[in-house]
């Protein structure tokens, strides 16, 4: 063992007639250890929003929308689109989806927007789907010996609202009506229900349904109109890049929407977020960053003979120094060590078993997800050992410019 590390080990240790400079380093260690378990809860928590949040919507929505910005009614010509966008370079899926705001009925009613989607084609069973609660989302497919044209798949909270189970039937009601010695009549559409679903978005789970794409053009009286062409790529983050090629290849009158775009406002929301708690969080670390630079200025004060006796023996300002930024650095590793077992296992338990609770209603998800990654641990961890050796500074100039003359003289 070196002998300034030697040193520094034995000046930590905790003597009686040093109680007080003993209670301040633990009062120090305590302070970086409640520093860095603070900023990776906070970090696990601002990460586990941020990818529950998009793995939930990616699941729900497409990664690239294409819309018509011609006919505002949508898109006639999609086969011939979807050949040609499913061509392009890093795009896995194209398919065709209408949706529209009805009125679900089964003795009680409730707003819903009705999503037709291409569910004949194998990429969107490849692509996945919710979490299925109950029956099967296969049995949206059109089956000509099946004497029920209409299915619907609906979120388990829509179910509940409407006492709604597997096998029952919905009214859906849209405004594509006609008129009658009554006056506007809308159009009225039985619908089996052939799945129940949960996303775990509160807002998808209540006012979403899904359909096959000729069951909701039948049910809205569309005919073959689509309003988007919902496409996913193997990379979401290159969804800009692929968004321009797709408009290169389809030409123009069309025009892309990513989910980056479609979401920024949420996502910048959790960005800005993040940085606040980071900022403020952090200032518990340089609080402790405080307690080490008194920790060490008293131990200098109680340390002048020792210093001095050290330095008439040899010993240099150099190993002086080494001595006191060893004993900051030795408080940040063992806070930093504490922090990080105590901050991982505080999200492990809270994620495992959802302690935190929401309103889903209100926050859209039902608990608060804690999401830790080593690099966020391996951030904090080099940011708390960089204070601490920076508080360390002043005290070991302090210790190694002390004249052993002057200190044994008055001793």
């Amino acid at each position: 063992m070196k002998f300034e590390l030697y040193v520094a080990l034995r000046y930590l240790k905790a003597k009686r007639k040093q109680a007080v400079i003993s209670v301040i380093t633990v009062i120090s260690i305590l302070g970086v250890t409640a520093g860095v378990m603070a900023l990776i809860v906070a970090l696990a928590i601002s990460t586990g929003f941020r990818e529950d949040l998009q793995s939930k919507l990616l699941r729900g929505t497409a990664h690239i929308n294409v819309m018509n910005i011609q006919v505002l009614d949508g898109i006639a010509n999609y086969p011939e689109l979807v050949a040609k966008i499913k061509a392009v370079d890093g795009v896995r899926s194209a398919l065709p989806t209408i949706y529209q705001n009805v009125l679900l009925s089964s003795g009680r009613q409730t707003p819903a927007i009705l999503k037709g989607i291409a569910v004949d084609d194998p990429t969107f069973f490849s692509d996945g789907f919710f979490t299925i609660r109950q029956g099967n989302i296969r049995e949206l497919i059109t089956n000509p010996d099946d004497p029920v044209r209409d299915k619907i798949a609906i979120g388990d909270e829509m179910a509940q609202r409407l006492g709604t189970f597997v096998g029952d039937f919905v009214t859906i009601i849209s405004d594509e009506g006609a008129l009658s010695p009554f006056g506007y009549v809308p159009k009225r559409r039985p619908f089996k229900v052939v799945a129940i679903f949960s996303s775990g978005l509160y807002d998808f789970d209540s006012g979403w349904g899904f359909t096959s794409l000729s069951s909701a053009q039948r049910a809205f009286g569309s005919g073959q109109l689509v309003s988007a062409i919902e496409c996913r790529v193997k990379d979401i983050y290159r969804v800009s890049e692929i968004s321009g090629k797709i408009r290169e290849a389809i030409g123009k009158g069309f025009t892309t929407v990513d989910w980056q775009e479609q979401n920024r406002a949420i996502f910048e929301a959790l960005k800005l977020e993040k940085i606040v708690m980071v900022i403020t969080i952090g200032l518990i670390v340089f609080v402790a960053s405080l307690n080490i630079i008194t920790t060490l200025i008293m131990m200098v004060m109680e340390k002048n003979r020792d210093i001095a006796v050290l330095m008439s023996m040899g010993a240099t300002q150099k190993n002086i120094r080494k001595i006191f930024i060893f004993q900051g650095v030795i408080i940040g590793i063992v806070g930093v060590i504490l922090g990080n077992i105590s901050g991982y296992v505080i999200c492990w338990i809270c994620d495992k078993y959802h302690l935190i609770r929401l309103q889903p209603d209100v926050y859209s998800i039902s608990h608060v997800p804690f999401k830790t990654t080593a690099g966020d641990g391996l951030l904090v961890s080099v940011i708390a050992l960089a204070i601490s050796f920076l508080a360390t500074l002043y005290p070991s100039k302090s210790a190694a410019s002390l004249d052993p003359v002057v200190a044994l003289r008055y001793e």
